[in-house]
């Protein structure tokens, strides 16, 4: 059982006050800064990484051309490369790796809980098993794969509440909930592969269960871009609830905030933004659990900062991510979930170990 203990955002030492709000703002300044600079010049080169090599020049035109401006256009396939498969790829990866970095944060401060992430409630489980459904059981003639795996993602979410029932403003209720959900779902989805499922079948789930964008669309990250900035809207708004929640219920509730309301509207607007970012994208683990506590290091806190600045540097990271996915084994791509497995681990095993020394 994981502990339920408040996060430490601080390190325990002799600074005189006021000190370390000072760094925490300097440091706030410059990581959002340096962050706004990052954003658009890694979007700009990583459109240009794949197997026909293009200049930044040759994407900027072909984005100018699409906005109308005066520019040459490119030649037809090096502008489809570009604007129809390349850059909704790389949107889509900053959308995904935002949205979730602040759904991490959020069900972290709700939960109280460091280990809490954007799967959490089952949804990873449940868009598992709608995709599955989707792909095995001959439905996507009828219903597209990004809305099996929403459909799944929500009934599993469902499920969790009434699991939960009255207890849902319970941090180990929910947790526990989640927990026994997404092991429902987890056979449920083994069930169908095993008992349908062929050879091609089973290599297309595997690839989508393990995380992966090659799917892209404008229509997608459209999708995406909606569901986060939502979220990000609405967890930004109650930032100051968020900050209450740290020092637990009881308190937020003597500082005027509403617990049970709070609660319930933030564990929905994550839940469902989770969703529409895991069926266009698949379960990418490790986003929403790294990010949060990386950024909370330097920034602290304080929601009304560590919101954007998780969004900012989550969106980053999993760009990063799908980009180094696509180009270390060219021409063979690896699920960027494999990826970001492999990097989030040791970052975890690194946050922990910081924990444990601090205390």
């Amino acid at each position: 059982m994981t502990s339920h203990a408040p996060l430490r955002t601080t390190e325990p030492g002799p600074a005189a006050p006021g000190t370390a709000g000072r760094g925490r703002r300097s440091g706030a300044v410059w990581l959002g800064g340096a962050g706004l600079v990052a954003l658009p010049l890694s979007v700009a080169f990583a459109v240009t990484v794949g197997a026909a090599g293009l200049s930044t020049g040759e994407v900027f035109r072909s984005v100018a051309a699409h906005l109308s401006l005066p520019v040459t256009s490119l030649p037809p396939l090096q502008d489809a490369i570009v604007w129809e498969l390349r850059l909704p790829r790389v949107l889509l990866a900053a959308l995904v790796g935002g949205g979730l970095a602040v759904c991490g944060a959020v069900l972290q401060a709700l939960t109280r809980n460091p280990l809490a992430d954007p799967y959490l409630l089952g949804i990873s489980s449940g868009a598992s098993t709608g995709a599955v459904a989707v792909l095995i059981l001959g439905l996507g003639s009828a219903v597209p794969l990004t809305t099996g795996a929403f459909a799944g993602s929500v009934v599993a979410f469902c499920c969790v509440l009434a699991l939960a029932g009255a207890g849902m403003t319970s941090s180990i209720r929910v947790v526990l909930a989640g927990v026994a959900v997404s092991q429902l779902f987890s056979a449920v989805t083994s069930l169908i592969v095993i008992w349908a499922g062929d050879a091609h079948s089973t290599r297309s789930v595997t690839f989508w269960l393990l995380g992966s964008l090659a799917s892209a669309s404008w229509s997608g990250a459209a999708l995406c871009a909606a569901a986060a900035g939502i979220a990000l809207a609405l967890c930004w708004a109650a930032a100051p609830a968020l900050d209450a929640f740290a020092f637990g219920r009881e308190a937020a509730a003597s500082l005027g905030v509403s617990p049970v309301r709070t609660q319930l509207t933030l564990l929905v607007t994550a839940a469902l933004c989770t969703s529409a970012l895991v069926a266009a994208s698949g379960a990418i683990g490790f986003v929403g659990l790294i990010v949060p506590h990386a950024v909370r290091f330097v920034v602290g806190s304080r929601h009304r900062v560590l919101l954007p600045a998780c969004a900012l540097y989550g969106a980053i990271f999993l760009l990063w991510a799908d980009t180094a996915a696509r180009a270390l084994f060219a021409p063979r791509e690896i699920p960027v979930g494999v990826l970001t497995a492999l990097i989030g681990v040791p970052a975890f095993a690194a946050v922990m170990r910081r924990r444990s020394t601090a205390r």
